[in-house]
């Protein structure tokens, strides 16, 4: 019977495992120890649409380094492929690309995080993202079919969105900080007692007792 590896849940560790990648060799998740970090495969280099989301990545790079944030990209293909292509999209569209890119195999990153479609007829890694926090736990998961390209401004609000969540044990509503109703505002955690609940009634900056919110 064919192994069947499964995808990683939300909370789970990274796999401790050895790449290579076009900055060297590195291992994961204690290159990115005590700090958050996005992992995002591709399914091919030299292939249009990931050629427009690494130029993406690269220009909001600085973005994710103000927030903490580490990134590396990942596909199936050779470390010298890599480096070709990261010339290429130097030398063509004038954006150089910081972050280290991995070579992977079939059985490395991409089988252990289940990047490997085996329906797929293609040995190719998913257009996949994942984020990790300080403690190498994976928070975040985005699959995107091969033919439709990330929207990195989404990958960089999400993780925004985390670290607040975190940092003030709140919740980010839809679009935050953005949204139609609560704009900037984030929501306050769920009452955790009837007497909470009662007290929450009536509240300013409350709809219901279990729906509160605050300024940051």
């Amino acid at each position: 019977m064919e192994e069947v590896t499964r995808m990683p849940l939300l909370g789970d560790k990274f796999p401790e495992i050895s790449v290579q990648t076009t900055h060297g060799p590195m291992k994961l998740p204690d290159q990115y120890k005590g700090k958050w970090w996005v992992l995002f495969s591709h399914p091919a280099d030299f292939t249009p649409v990931c050629t427009t989301e690494f130029i993406a990545f690269a220009k909001r790079a600085d973005e994710f380094y103000k927030l903490g944030v580490e990134l590396i990209g990942l596909s199936v293909d050779q470390v010298f492929s890599h480096i070709k292509w990261v010339e290429w999209i130097d030398e063509k569209m004038g954006v150089k690309i910081p972050f280290p890119v991995i070579a992977d195999s079939a059985e490395g990153v991409s089988k252990a995080l289940g990047m490997i479609h085996p329906g797929a007829g293609s040995s190719n890694t998913v257009r996949a993202v994942f984020v990790m926090d300080p403690e190498s736990k994976i928070r975040l998961v985005i699959y995107y079919p091969k033919e439709i390209g990330r929207s990195i401004d989404e990958i960089l609000r999400a993780v925004k969105a985390l670290q607040v969540s975190d940092n003030y044990n709140v919740a980010a509503p839809e679009n935050w900080p953005n949204n139609e109703i609560l704009k900037d505002k984030v929501i306050l955690p769920p009452a955790s007692s009837i007497q909470d609940a009662e007290a929450r009634k009536g509240k300013e900056n409350c709809y219901d007792w279990w729906f509160c919110y605050k300024n940051l």
